[in-house]
């Protein structure tokens, strides 16, 4: 299957066919199914996000005890690997900046 260009917000959980829809962070080439599993991700990582805010009123439990906490590290380490898999050269050279994978 043929495989278009994305521009993709990680801060947004954002995912734009037209570059000038809104503010990007990176662009990626994928195809229909692989920007359904890339918005699975971000839908996950929006009800997780949700879970920690409820969690932060519970306080004097530690960031590092926290298994909430540990979904969404793991959550956006997943979305930022598909990202890397799906994206430009440019696209991957950042993210390998960023050292977080």
């Amino acid at each position: 299957m043929d495989k278009n260009k994305y521009y993709v917000s990680v801060q947004a959980g954002t995912i734009m066919a037209n570059q000038g829809d809104a503010a990007y962070e990176f662009e990626i080439e994928a195809t229909p199914e692989e920007i359904v599993q890339l918005q699975e991700l971000f839908e996950d990582q929006y009800y997780i996000e949700n879970d920690n805010f409820l969690r932060t009123h519970a306080a004097g439990v530690p960031y590092h005890y926290d298994a909430s906490n540990d979904a969404y590290d793991m959550g956006l380490h997943d979305i930022y690997s598909l990202i890397y898999e799906l994206g430009t050269p440019e696209t991957k050279k950042h993210i390998e900046s960023m050292q977080i994978l």
